[in-house]
């Protein structure tokens, strides 16, 4: 499974969107740590993988947000 890419984010275009969906991968990033703490099985390239997903999302939201002022 290969790293989510930047490009992949140009189906976001609203704040909106965005915004629920770094709500969704903070929410997703929450269950994979309480999966870890409870040692129930994870895949734990899925925390890399969501953490540089939420970043690219802050960073779109950033960019859309200094386009609009």
């Amino acid at each position: 499974m290969s790293l989510p890419k930047y490009s992949e984010l140009n189906l976001f275009i609203s704040l909106e969107d965005i915004e629920k969906e770094i709500f969704l991968s903070q929410k997703f990033l929450f269950d994979l740590r309480m999966k870890k703490s409870t040692n129930q099985s994870i895949k734990p390239h899925l925390f890399v993988h969501t953490k540089r997903r939420i970043s690219q999302l802050q960073m779109k939201k950033s960019v859309l947000l200094k386009t609009t002022q």
